[in-house]
């Protein structure tokens, strides 16, 4: 006997697809706010980091409803998209990636701004007096130095996308097969008298992967971090 359904393995196999692509579409993003948080001061740096936290104190439903004013079809840029692009996020599994990448990116950019943080900027200034362009400068030190950090935020957003639930059920609601992620299967189940069960062994779903995430991440960590400080 099959240990999850077809029902199960729909909202698991969706979990992954929508938290990789919710963590991969945002780690660029993530890389470069973190670095402006980091390593510059403007007038509105204050401004800049409140909103990039914003999603960590606003109630997840919230979000998710600013995000379907904002992205359904009929808002200025759901319409937008939609009509000139073919793009569409509400009640889409595209929406649901959207809706955790918001929620999760402040943990991404937090943990990459710390790393950012730890990097002595002389060393970065020592390559500049070499002649290296700002580009070059990260591409050879500043991104060398922090890779820990950005899989430690990646794998933060990746864990973070697969629980996230408020903002997703509101903005792409729980349609089986397109939108049903396993948060929301959860608690459907736990809805259906004598579905709990299938609700348990979801849970033992996001428990083996958010393990198995934060094992490959250390993992990756400690490679990394003894290549950088191998001779």
């Amino acid at each position: 006997m099959d240990f999850l359904g077809p029902q199960e393995w729909q909202a698991v196999a969706l979990s992954l697809k929508v938290s990789f692509w919710a963590t991969l579409l945002s780690l660029p993003a993530g890389i470069a706010v973190a670095l402006v948080l980091a390593r510059t001061r403007f007038p509105g740096h204050f401004l800049l980091n409140t909103l990039v936290h914003l999603p960590l104190v606003l109630p997840p439903v919230a979000t998710g409803y600013l995000l379907l004013l904002t992205f359904g079809r009929q808002a200025p840029v759901g319409g937008f998209l939609s009509e000139w692009f073919g793009i569409v996020f509400a009640f889409r599994w595209t929406g649901a990636a959207l809706a955790a990448a918001i929620m999760a990116f402040p943990l991404m950019v937090r943990a990459i701004r710390l790393a950012i943080e730890a990097v002595d900027p002389k060393l970065e200034e020592a390559a500049s007096t070499l002649g290296a362009s700002r580009l070059r400068v990260f591409a050879t030190v500043t991104l060398p130095l922090i890779t820990p950090g950005v899989i430690a935020g990646a794998v933060l957003a990746f864990a973070k996308a697969m629980g996230e639930f408020g903002a997703t059920i509101t903005f792409v609601s729980n349609i089986p097969g397109q939108t049903r992620t396993l948060p929301t299967a959860i608690y459907t189940f736990l809805q259906v008298p004598g579905a709990e069960g299938a609700a348990l062994r979801l849970v033992a779903i996001s428990v083996a992967i958010a393990m198995a995430a934060l094992l490959f991440s250390e993992w990756i960590s400690r490679r990394v971090a003894a290549r950088i400080g191998s001779p």
